[in-house]
């Protein structure tokens, strides 16, 4: 790790007209700092590898990341993350619309504020109003809402954070946009900052309402292991003994109809939905222990903690 210098992480999918224009400008506006820009190539099939190979030409800051194939931003983003050797990270997208001269605003904020991560803000958005803000608002409310933390923007393409809190995400999928709520699960401290938002200048944008599904799929996944990453069994466990406790009761009732007026039970079909609760019932508590000894499991053979250190004060 290189102390105070910055990595800027851009994953690019056919961009090849936006590389020159983004290196220029990042070779601007960040003039006074001590940065390398990693340009991770999403598997593109047009010349955006060849203009990457260009750029590095004439500015030896740049680092091109070539994946063999398309695997998706989440997983370009990652990839990114693992080559960076700065003190600070900042993710941001490769198609312009997000401005490199808020970089030192956000490193500000972060040391200013002993933050971890500072999240943008994109306030005045400059995207079409149905294909693009609306899936945005609905998806932002629904995060917010789930996962409590915070923010305006969850999605927003431009991320300041320490590289410590970068190297420990765990990102898959389509998560990229429960960055905030990821780290918050590493115990980081957040900020949110107002950036700028630019149109599209050139290409196509990779975003619509069709990812929504894929995103509310995540969703569920990062509220499971914000919540019961650690000690499943509290989610399985009383869910499986609320069914086991309804089933027995069910047919403890039929039982006790049966032997006390002779009901007939083999037409009723409370009696096999009491079964079923009850068998129900002992998959649910049986899993949650599953999962409880894998994970206990996963931590001892790994070595991996369950819990995150922030700063060690030495005597």
């Amino acid at each position: 790790m290189v102390e105070s210098m910055i990595s800027i992480v851009v994953p690019l999918y056919e961009e090849e007209q936006n590389v020159p224009l983004l290196v220029a400008e990042v070779a601007e506006k960040m003039a006074d700092h001590d940065y390398e820009l990693i340009l991770v190539d999403d598997g593109s099939t047009d010349a955006t590898v060849a203009a990457v190979k260009a750029a590095r030409l004439h500015d030896d800051r740049v680092v091109l990341v070539e994946l063999r194939r398309n695997f998706g931003q989440t997983a370009a983003m990652s990839a990114g993350f693992e080559y960076a050797r700065g003190e600070f990270v900042v993710y941001m997208d490769g198609d312009l619309q997000t401005d490199p001269g808020d970089i030192p605003k956000l490193l500000q904020r972060l040391k200013d504020d002993d933050l971890d991560m500072v999240n943008g803000w994109r306030k005045d958005r400059q995207d079409a109003s149905l294909s693009r803000n609306f899936p945005s608002k609905v998806a932002n409310a629904l995060i917010r809402r789930t996962t409590k933390v915070r923010m305006h923007d969850y999605g927003c393409p431009m991320k300041m954070m320490r590289v410590e809190v970068a190297k420990n995400l765990r990102i898959y999928g389509e998560q990229h946009r429960f960055i905030p709520a990821l780290a918050d699960l590493y115990g980081a401290r957040i900020g949110e900052e107002v950036v700028s938002h630019r149109p599209r200048q050139f290409g196509q944008s990779k975003y619509g309402i069709g990812r929504t599904i894929r995103v509310l799929v995540d969703l569920m996944l990062v509220v499971f292991f914000q919540r019961f990453t650690d000690r499943p069994l509290q989610l399985f466990g009383p869910v499986g003994l609320i069914s086991l406790a309804s089933g027995l009761f069910v047919d403890l009732w039929l039982s006790m109809d049966k032997l006390m007026f002779g009901a007939e039970l083999a037409a009723r079909p409370m009696l096999q939905l009491g079964s079923l609760m009850i068998v129900l019932g002992i998959l649910l508590f049986g899993i949650g222990l599953i999962l409880e000894m894998q994970t206990r499991t996963y931590y001892e053979a790994t070595g991996r903690k369950h819990y995150s250190v922030r700063k060690e004060v030495k005597k």
